[in-house]
């Protein structure tokens, strides 16, 4: 079974810019099937804000063969020796919403069998970049909704441009996470994100879209100071 993983750190200008020109390459990377590198967002932040693109915060999403491969290519490459200065988790797959060509998800869907577990979600968009506009007026309150939801431990965006966005959160439970999607949340205007997916299925804003749900497994490092940012997890590797 593959492993998935997410890591943020803060960097150079120019490795951030490096890692987004030559991102890493299953050929080089033995146990590596994709990975996409991006620089991270505030999420909810105005899109002339200064927030808006954290230039130096690179983030990396990667689907692995095997922990064994995350260790080798943290341990013995440029790239993960930057990466292991910041924080990361390692996930397992349970539930895919949408399609993206780039990755190998499973065709089987996982459940947890505690509905109170913690459970990180992750998206991944190509846009179409007509579609931009609309896509920034419908996405805002719900990137403030995720940003501000008491369920959630920690989350923000990124971007590759011209095209690629993603969001990520870590939820204290299943049960916040879906209530957020379902509108059912105890929270100001609790159906922004129902919303926003009514909007986008009368006019998708992507040509790509994807929505993954994953079982935390482990996490390391730091960001912005903390460690365990995953509730009811040991850090791990």
């Amino acid at each position: 079974m593959s492993v998935f993983s997410y890591h943020i750190v803060t960097t150079s200008h120019f490795i951030a810019l490096k890692a987004l020109l030559f991102p890493p390459k299953p050929k080089n990377y033995p146990g590596l099937i994709h990975a996409e590198c991006m620089t991270a967002m505030t999420l909810g932040s105005g899109f002339f804000s200064p927030s808006r693109m954290l230039l130096r915060q690179l983030v990396v999403f990667a689907q692995w063969e095997s922990e064994e491969a995350i260790d080798q290519f943290l341990s013995g490459s440029s790239l993960g020796a930057v990466l292991q200065k910041g924080w990361h988790c390692r996930l397992l797959f349970m539930r895919q919403w949408g399609t993206l060509s780039a990755f190998k998800v499973p065709n089987e869907s996982h459940e947890l069998e505690e509905n109170h577990a913690p459970v990180v979600a992750v998206t991944l968009a190509r846009m179409k970049l007509p579609e931009v506009p609309r896509f920034i007026r419908w996405g805002r309150p719900v990137e403030k909704l995720v940003r501000d939801h008491p369920g959630t431990t920690l989350s923000f965006a990124s971007i590759r441009l011209p095209r690629t966005v993603s969001t990520f959160s870590v939820w204290k439970s299943q049960k916040e996470m879906t209530d957020m999607v379902r509108g059912h949340s105890q929270v100001p205007h609790p159906k922004r994100h129902v919303d926003a997916m009514g909007e986008r299925n009368r006019k998708d804003f992507h040509f790509e879209f994807t929505t993954l749900r994953f079982k935390p497994i482990s996490e390391a490092g730091e960001w912005n100071g903390r460690s365990n940012h995953i509730p009811k997890l040991n850090s791990g590797k």
